[in-house]
């Protein structure tokens, strides 16, 4: 085995000589640019929102109009009163949006947790994102290249 060393997958593990090595990896990174930093951004969501909620997660989205969706998380201390829990549910959206950022691309999302988030195990939340994803992509129009655009005349 040989450690990749590339910015983008330090210490990915790749069999040498194998198939694999001529294989494109995905990329699942989380980069700044994919996040929502600033107050802005966050009521630019909550002030034009497409809204899904179950008894785990508020998800909130719209449009941004860039190639990329980005994510935003508010974990409140009010509904989710443990840290250990906080960070395991903030870590679980990371990873929801990582792998469904394709399919999310033009989308400004936050994640708000209700009270049933802390107790969940990780199969119904992550059930719970690959629902919430859906119904908001069924409501919001992402981004979408001008290549894809049909000319019909």
């Amino acid at each position: 085995m040989a450690v990749v060393r590339s910015s983008t997958h330090v210490g990915q593990r790749v069999a040498s000589g194998s198939l694999s090595d001529d294989l494109p990896v995905p990329r699942f990174g989380f980069p700044r640019s994919h996040r929502l930093l600033t107050a802005a951004a966050f009521k630019g969501v909550f002030a034009e929102a497409a809204k899904s909620s179950d008894a785990y997660l508020t998800i909130l989205a719209r449009s941004n109009g860039l190639k990329v969706p980005r994510l935003g998380l508010a974990i409140s201390k009010r509904n989710i009163r443990h840290a250990t829990d906080r960070n395991r549910i903030k870590r679980l959206a990371r990873e929801a949006f990582r792998h469904h950022q394709a399919a999310l691309a033009g989308l400004d999302i936050v994640v708000m947790a209700r009270g049933g988030a802390s107790t969940a195990d990780y199969e119904t939340l992550a059930l719970s994102f690959r629902k919430h994803w859906a119904h908001l992509l069924r409501q919001c129009k992402p981004y979408s290249s001008p290549s894809s655009e049909s000319t019909a005349t």
